[in-house]
């Protein structure tokens, strides 16, 4: 009877212990992708000896694959890869090229793999990123809209699609040497056959299937053909030699233009998560922790050649299609991962011997551990380029501040208003402007995005608008206002701050991204901040309330409350809405530090208004610690005590006054 139980005892042991380490690692704010890992580690034979790959559990995982990849497909936007063709297509497919390139060529050259065949497999399995850890970063961090969270997305998607032709063509690298010629233009044969008979069968047979399915009103039904369908294709796929997985992607693909792929999506999603926490689990299995001690060092090398050779590759690339080093360094950082289908090409690559057991365990690991990074290195990033932008010896050979580029002012900037970032908003701020007479001056660093501006010949500064070398550019002691509408929440905190160093009188109003940034935001010196979403409400309600009846006097005093209040009144409640984190939110990117108010100093016992700090020093004060209380973002009528103290942000120079300022001494 034991042995009748034992998948289903070894299917609740999996699942269990990735429930287990997904919860403790999300609860350390980590990918659940380690949590499983871990716990496969923990049941496999270098842990407990609870499970092993030998039986079911190995094909329920390859189940969990095609799954992925299935989802992967109908997930996969050919709107998104065309916006943005010339970096996706051309710098993607240029950066895995070269990521196979320098590590096979690197692996081979030192002798750690012995043929090429093997050189490029595990350049390729290193080529890959891991769209899931990056997409949650960014989401998580509001940049999925920024000019690096966009170039980021649009080379991973060229690396998904890629993945399909890689696990269709490289296991050709296994023949023998004589005929890997015809083995490789066989593969190549096979593919274009198989995508021209998936072409025709996803043009005519498909959709016709789906809407059979999809009129008999049955979800079982429908969410069995859509199974059947998936895994239909990736064995036929398996059949002819390319492999379940490249099967189970073309699948996808061919449903994506389908008018129910979302519907099918829906409904696959529940089972993919469940198959594929088995396939992420059996790789955990598969780690000898044991072995990775004893390779320490490889272990090491190999993960620092991969994160700096690919970070550099991929901000060459960048850096050479016409974005800023500062986008370029970000993109680099940020995809210099291995991602978690190089899990499915190392496997693929251990199944035809390419790969030993030694230098399958080595990318195994070296995959988990730059998976594990990956977030900590995107949120490092700012402070990285922070720091190179003080170096005064690397910032003008790396060009981070380079100079700016003025087009359409033929007379002194003067009286004029400054509006940063061209994208939705920014056009529609500039036509309102346009329109009513005002002398415009437009600040983006997208070249693509100013070609209105210049047929229209409204005037604009080209470069990063956070660059105090930019905003010197743009005269902002002369300038009437400025408007900040950028996607980037760091640079437009970065930019407020810098802009108001130069012009502390200038009138500056900003776009909040969430609603953690309207107090941080007021504080550092913001006259208006506008919240998007809280201003569609105001306007639906106001809509609402003169359709009730009520006179156009009234609304408008109830819609001017609640923005002289700051939103306070239509926000959650502030004990379960403010918490440490959006403080920490509020400064990243900014140098900040925490000062004492000694009994001396002059400050003690003057509101925040009075000591007139920022005006006097450029720093702003974040935060008030008294008593083991903290006072985020303190109002000018908070009046200061001894023992206070100060959480202060600012560049180099505005600390070093604001220092003499505590003493006295300015």
């Amino acid at each position: 009877m034991a042995g009748k139980l034992t998948l289903i005892v070894e299917m609740v042991t999996v699942l269990g212990v990735a429930v287990s380490g997904g919860y403790l690692v999300s609860r350390l704010r980590q990918p659940v992708l380690l949590g499983y890992l871990l716990g496969g580690i923990v049941v496999g034979p270098a842990g407990l000896k609870l499970v092993t790959l030998e039986g079911d559990i190995q094909v329920l995982s390859e189940v969990g694959v095609a799954l992925l990849l299935f989802a992967l497909g109908v997930e996969f936007s050919l709107k998104d890869l065309l916006r943005l063709r010339v970096i996706a297509l051309g710098g993607g497919s240029l950066q895995i090229i070269l990521t196979i390139l320098l590590a096979g060529g690197l692996a081979y050259l030192t002798g750690w793999v012995q043929t090429v065949p093997k050189a490029i497999f595990l350049g390729a399995v290193l080529s890959l990123s891991s769209t899931a850890v990056v997409l949650k970063s960014l989401i998580e961090r509001n940049e999925v809209q920024t000019v690096h969270g966009q170039v980021m997305l649009a080379i991973l998607i060229v690396q998904d699609l890629g993945l399909g032709l890689m696990l269709a063509v490289l296991p050709a690298l296994t023949q023998p040497t004589n005929i890997i010629g015809i083995a490789l233009f066989t593969a190549l044969l096979k593919v274009l056959l198989f995508l021209l008979g998936a072409i025709l069968t996803g043009r005519w047979v498909i959709p016709f299937l789906i809407r059979l399915l999809a009129q008999s009103g049955s979800q079982e039904l429908f969410l069995l053909g859509i199974l059947v369908l998936c895994l239909g294709i990736a064995l036929f796929t398996y059949a002819i030699g390319l492999g379940i997985a490249m099967g189970a992607f073309v699948a996808g693909l061919m449903i994506s233009n389908v008018e129910y792929a979302d519907h099918a999506l829906d409904r696959v999603l529940p089972m993919r998560d469940v198959f594929a926490t088995l396939f992420f689990v059996s790789i955990g299995i598969l780690i000898d922790p044991g072995f990775l001690l004893a390779n320490g060092w490889v272990l090491i090398g190999l993960i620092a050649v991969t994160m700096l050779g690919k970070a550099a590759i991929v901000a060459l690339i960048v850096r050479g299609f016409g974005y800023s080093l500062k986008t370029a360094l970000t993109v680099g950082i940020g995809i210099n991962q291995i991602g978690e289908f190089s899990f499915v090409l190392a496997g693929v690559a251990q199944t035809k011997g390419l790969f030993s057991s030694r230098l399958y365990g080595l990318t195994v690991g070296t995959t988990a551990i730059t998976l594990l990074l990956a977030p900590f290195m995107l949120k490092a990033t700012p402070y990285l380029l922070q720091w190179l932008e003080q170096l005064s010896v690397l910032s003008p050979f790396l060009q981070l501040n380079s100079s700016p580029r003025l087009v359409g002012f033929e007379q002194e900037l003067a009286n004029h208003v400054v509006v940063v970032g061209y994208g939705r908003v920014g056009q529609t701020l500039v036509r309102m402007l346009y329109f009513q007479g005002h002398k415009i001056l437009v600040i983006d660093n997208n070249e693509a995005a100013l070609q209105t501006l210049r047929e229209r010949r409204i005037p604009y500064l080209f470069g990063d608008a956070s660059s105090t070398l930019v905003l010197e550019k743009a005269n902002l002691t002369q300038a009437k206002a400025m408007a900040i509408a950028l996607p980037d929440p760091m640079a437009t905190r970065l930019t407020l701050k810098r802009a108001l160093s130069l012009a502390p009188d200038l009138d500056i109003t900003v776009r909040a991204h969430v609603n953690e940034e309207i107090d941080s935001l007021y504080q550092l010196g913001a006259q208006e901040v506008v919240q998007p979403e809280f201003e569609a409400s105001l306007e639906m309600g106001a809509h609402m309330l003169l359709k009730l009846g009520d006179s156009t006097y009234a609304v408008q005093q109830v819609v001017n409350r609640y923005r002289r209040g700051r939103y306070r009144d239509i926000l959650p409640e502030r004990s379960e809405y403010w918490g440490a984190a959006d403080l920490e939110v509020a400064i990243e990117g900014l140098q900040n530090h925490w000062y004492v108010l000694h009994s001396d100093s002059p400050l003690v016992g003057l509101t925040l208004a009075q000591t007139n700090a920022r005006r006097l020093t450029g720093a702003t004060v974040m935060a008030v610690e008294r008593n083991k209380q903290l006072y985020r973002y303190p109002t000018g009528e908070f009046t200061l005590a001894s023992g206070d103290r100060l959480l202060v942000v600012g560049n180099s120079q505005e600390h070093v006054a604001f220092t003499k300022l505590l003493k006295g001494e300015a």
